[in-house]
C-alpha cells in the first residue's frame, strides 16, 4: 500500500506506486489538468516522477510561485528549441529563470536581429501548438558529454564536463531538442501559451570577459495574458523613466568611450548631486558623525592586512610609483580605521562615527555597466562607527531609525529589509559570525520591523541588513546597509582602552543609507520620471518675458528669486512665449513664471506649475514665500 499525505493533512491510500499525474487524475480531473509538476517530501519533481514509498505530496499549478518558475524555465527551454530550428549552427549555453522572465545564451556567427526575434517567438508559438511531450531521461555524465559534443554543442558538453566524474545526469527532450537541466518541467509544450520574447542583449561565456562574447536573448512568461499585458506595460513605463535616456533629455550627466562606467556631470546633474549630498552632509552632522577624507591610493599592504587582497583583488584596480605597488580604494573602512588608529582612544569617546562622501572604483566587467547603476567609480555616503560590543544595538536601531526617515524624505515609503548572512568566502570563525549575525536580529527587533535572511550573501567581513526600497512602478533597489564586523579592527590593530585600563578591540560598523550616489541619484531620475521635487531639481523655475519690453523686469523677478535662495533661471529669447512655455515643460521644470506688461505693471508673475497647472497671477513676494514653504515641508 502506497499512503500519500496532501497538503492539508488528508491522506489519500493506492495499491501500487504511481506517478505523480496518475495521483492528481486519482485526487480529480481539475487538479490534473491544472497540474504543472509537484513536491515530493519537499523536493520538486515532474509529473513523470514515480512515487515508490509513503511520501508528502504537494501538486504545483500555475498559481503556486514555483508553478510560474516551471513555466518559465520551460519557456527558456522552448526559446532554444526554436532557435536550433532556425538557426541550426547557434549552439546553446545556459537558459536560466529570472526575475519576471527567462534568458537563454547562444553562440552564433551574427547578431540576432529584430526579425529574427520575431521569427523564433513565432516558431515557439508554433512549437507551443504542437502540444509535445516534455520528457526526462538519466544518463552517465560522461554520455552526455558525447552526446553534445556529437552535435556540436562545445558549450553544453564543457558544461556537462564540470559535473563531477561518475554521476549522472538529467536530460529533458521535447520534439527534436534535447537539453541538458535540473528539471522539473511543465510536462507538455502545449502548456506554455503566455510568453514574449523582449530584447537581445550581449553576454561574455560564464560571465569573464576573457571569454568568448555571446548573444542573450530575453523574455517573458506568465500564466495568463492580463498578467503578461500588465507587466509589459511596466517594462514600457520603465523605458519612459530610464535615467540614461532622462540624463540626456534633461542634460544631466553622460558616459562616454574614454571613461567606461564613469559619468560626466552636466550642470544640471551635479545640481542634484549636490542637494542630495548636502543634504546627507545634514544627516551626519545631526546624527553625530565627523566628516573625514582618506587617501584614494593607498600601498597594497594594507589591503592585504585588511582582507580585500585576498577576498576581493579581482574587483580592484592597480597602480605603481616608484616600485610600489598601490590599489585605487574600492572601499573606505580601511583608511577610517587608519583615522581612529591615528590617537590613543578610551572608552569614554566611544561610539565614535566617521562619515565621507568617499570616492571608491572597482573593476566591474564592461559588460556589466548600465548608466548610473552600474559603474566603475562611485561615491558613497559612507560612514563607520567604532563603538563597543554593548552599544551595537543602540547604535543600529539609531542608525535604521535614520535611514527610513531619508527614504520618506526623499520620496519612498515601500522599504523591505533583509539580513545577508556569512558567506562561504569569509574570513572569522563561525562564533564572531553567530555573534555579529545576532546583533543585527536583535537591533531590528528592538526597532518593532519584520525582515527576511539571505543566507550567503553577506560581505566577506560581516553580515548586513539591507534596504530595498520600491519606486513608484514597483521595482526593487537595494541601496543602505548596515554591516557589523568584529574582523577589520583585529586585521587593522585598532583598539582603545577600557575601564580597566585593558587594550580591547572596537566593534565596527559600516553603514550607508543611499549608498552610490550616483546609483541612487539613478533611482531617483526614474522614481520621479525625471520630474524632481522641488527641493531636488536643479531648476526650480525659470523666468519667461513676453515681449522684449518685458526683458527688464524678468531679470529683474530672477534675481529676487535668485536672492530667495531659489535656483531659477531666466529666458529672455526672441521666441513665442508657447514655444518656451513647451520647451521648459519639456524639462519638467517645476514653476514657469510668465511676465508681461501686467505682470510688470503689478509686481506680478503668472505662475504654471508642472503638468500645465495655471495657478495664476500672483504677487512676486507672494509667489517667493509659497517656493520657500514649499520647500520646508519637502525637506
Amino acid at each position: 500500500m502506497l499512503h500519500i499525505t496532501l497538503p492539508d493533512g488528508s491522506r489519500r491510500t493506492f495499491d501500487a506506486p504511481l506517478s505523480v499525474a496518475e495521483i492528481a487524475a486519482a485526487i480529480g480531473p481539475g487538479l490534473a489538468r491544472a497540474a504543472l509538476a509537484a513536491k515530493v517530501d519537499g523536493r520538486l519533481v515532474d509529473l513523470s516522477h514515480r512515487i515508490e514509498a509513503d511520501a508528502a505530496l504537494s501538486i504545483i499549478t500555475d498559481k503556486d510561485a514555483e508553478g510560474l518558475e516551471i513555466i518559465r524555465h520551460s519557456t527558456a527551454h522552448l526559446l532554444a528549441y526554436a532557435v536550433k530550428d532556425l538557426f541550426p549552427d547557434a549552439q546553446v549555453t545556459i537558459g536560466p529563470v529570472i526575475d519576471n522572465g527567462f534568458y537563454y545564451d547562444f553562440a552564433y556567427k551574427r547578431p540576432f536581429t529584430p526579425e529574427d526575434l520575431q521569427a523564433i517567438e513565432h516558431r515557439m508559438a508554433e512549437l507551443a501548438t504542437r502540444d509535445e511531450a516534455v520528457t526526462r531521461r538519466v544518463v552517465p555524465r560522461d554520455e552526455a558529454i558525447a552526446y553534445f559534443k556529437s552535435l556540436g554543442e562545445d558549450y553544453k558538453a564543457e558544461i556537462v564536463h564540470d559535473i563531477p566524474a561518475g554521476e549522472d545526469v538529467s536530460l529533458y527532450t521535447e520534439g527534436r531538442f534535447t537539453d541538458l537541466c535540473r528539471g522539473p518541467h511543465v510536462p507538455s509544450t502545449g502548456r506554455l501559451k503566455v510568453f514574449k520574447l523582449t530584447k537581445v542583449a550581449g553576454a561574455y561565456w560564464r560571465g569573464d570577459h576573457r571569454n568568448a562574447q555571446l548573444q542573450r536573448i530575453y523574455g517573458t512568461a506568465w500564466a495568463r495574458k492580463e498578467d503578461q499585458a500588465a507587466y509589459l506595460q511596466r517594462l514600457e513605463e520603465a523605458e519612459r523613466r530610464d535615467h540614461r535616456r532622462l540624463g540626456k533629455e534633461l542634460d544631466l550627466f553622460h558616459f562616454q568611450d574614454e571613461a567606461p562606467g564613469l559619468a560626466f556631470w552636466h550642470p544640471r546633474g551635479w545640481q542634484i548631486w549636490q542637494a542630495v549630498e548636502q543634504y546627507i552632509r545634514r544627516v551626519y552632522r545631526d546624527s553625530g558623525y565627523q566628516e573625514v577624507r582618506a587617501p584614494q591610493v593607498i600601498d597594497v599592504s594594507l589591503w592585504k592586512r585588511s582582507g580585500h587582497w585576498d577576498n576581493y583583488q579581482e574587483n580592484m584596480f592597480f597602480t605603481e610609483s616608484e616600485k610600489r605597488e598601490y590599489a585605487i580604494k574600492p572601499m573606505n573602512c580601511p583608511g577610517h580605521v587608519q583615522i581612529f588608529n591615528a590617537g590613543l582612544r578610551s572608552y569614554r569617546d566611544l561610539p565614535i562615527r566617521y562619515g565621507e562622501f568617499g570616492a571608491c572604483h572597482r573593476n566591474e566587467p564592461s559588460g556589466g555597466l548600465h548608466g548610473l547603476l552600474r559603474v566603475r567609480g562611485f561615491t558613497q555616503d559612507d560612514g563607520h562607527i567604532f563603538c563597543t560590543p554593548q552599544q551595537i544595538e543602540s547604535e543600529v536601531t539609531a542608525f535604521h531609525r535614520q535611514a527610513m526617515q531619508v527614504y520618506t524624505d526623499f520620496g519612498f515609503t515601500d522599504i523591505d529589509l533583509k539580513i545577508a548572512l556569512r558567506p562561504d568566502k569569509r574570513i572569522g570563525d563561525d562564533a564572531i559570525w553567530d555573534r555579529a549575525e545576532a546583533a543585527l536580529r536583535a537591533a531590528l527587533a528592538a526597532c518593532g520591523v519584520q525582515w527576511t535572511e539571505l543566507p550567503g550573501e553577506g560581505a566577506f567581513y560581516g553580515p548586513k541588513i539591507e534596504y530595498h526600497m520600491k519606486d513608484s512602478i514597483g521595482r526593487a533597489w537595494q541601496v543602505g546597509t548596515m554591516q557589523v564586523d568584529f574582523m577589520m579592527p583585529e586585521r587593522l590593530d585598532a583598539s582603545y582602552i577600557d575601564e580597566h585600563s585593558a587594550r580591547v578591540r572596537p566593534v565596527m560598523l559600516h553603514r550607508a543609507i543611499v549608498g552610490s550616489m550616483e546609483r541612487f541619484i539613478g533611482v531617483l531620475i526614474e522614481h520621479h520620471a525625471g520630474a524632481m521635487p522641488l527641493w531636488l531639481a536643479p531648476v526650480q523655475a525659470v523666468v519667461l518675458n513676453i515681449t522684449d519690453e518685458t526683458a527688464g523686469y524678468a531679470a529683474e523677478v530672477t534675481q529676487h528669486l535668485q536672492k530667495q535662495g531659489l535656483r531659477v533661471e531666466c529666458d529672455l529669447r526672441n521666441e513665442k512665449i508657447t514655444y518656451k512655455i513647451r520647451e521648459h515643460s519639456l524639462q519638467k521644470i517645476p514653476y514657469l513664471l510668465v511676465v508681461g506688461e501686467k505682470e510688470r505693471a503689478a509686481q506680478a508673475v503668472a505662475v504654471r506649475a508642472r503638468g500645465n497647472k495655471d495657478l495664476g497671477v500672483l504677487p512676486l513676494a507672494e509667489f517667493s514665500d509659497k517656493a520657500k514653504q514649499e520647500l520646508a515641508e519637502l525637506r
